[in-house]
């Protein structure tokens, strides 16, 4: 499978229902970008009329994740992925639409590079960082990924 944007929806809706309905959206995918949108919601709130932050991780960590799938594809092997970490920091409300954008792909080619050279296990430190639609950070989120080749 080719790894863009509505298919990725479209995997959202099969196999994570719930970013799926709360409004967890990929808007774009590149070899270095990954945004990913969700809007506040009465299914996506918390008691204090913002987004709950569980949603914002979902979309933080799409915007991470998508990348190293389509990484993980371009390589054409078989390499596991899993987030061993991550943290989070939250400076404002979260209304109205939030759009999370990673831009490391980099990052990601370097670590691949790395475990099909060595067989070894590799980790990259990926950030996701959401802003309101007046470009004000909401949240910053890092995610600690571990590639493998499987044997």
């Amino acid at each position: 499978m080719n790894i863009s944007p509505s298919k990725l929806n479209t995997f959202l809706m099969f196999k994570l229902p719930a970013a799926y309905f709360t409004g967890v959206r990929t808007k774009s995918l590149d070899d270095t970008t990954c945004v990913v949108t969700v809007k506040h919601r009465w299914i996506n709130q918390n008691p204090f009329n913002s987004m709950f932050w569980a949603v914002q991780g979902m979309a933080a960590e799409l915007t991470t994740g998508a990348l190293v799938m389509k990484k993980i594809k371009e390589s054409g092997k078989k390499i596991s992925m899993l987030v061993a970490n991550n943290n989070a920091s939250f400076t404002k409300k979260a209304t109205g639409r939030i759009t999370f954008t990673c831009k490391e792909g980099h990052k990601i080619d370097d670590a691949i590079s790395k475990a099909i050279e060595t067989g070894e296990g590799q980790t990259v430190w990926l950030s996701a960082n959401g802003v309101n639609s007046d470009g004000v950070e909401v949240s910053a989120f890092n995610f600690e990924w571990t590639l493998k080749v499987k044997s």
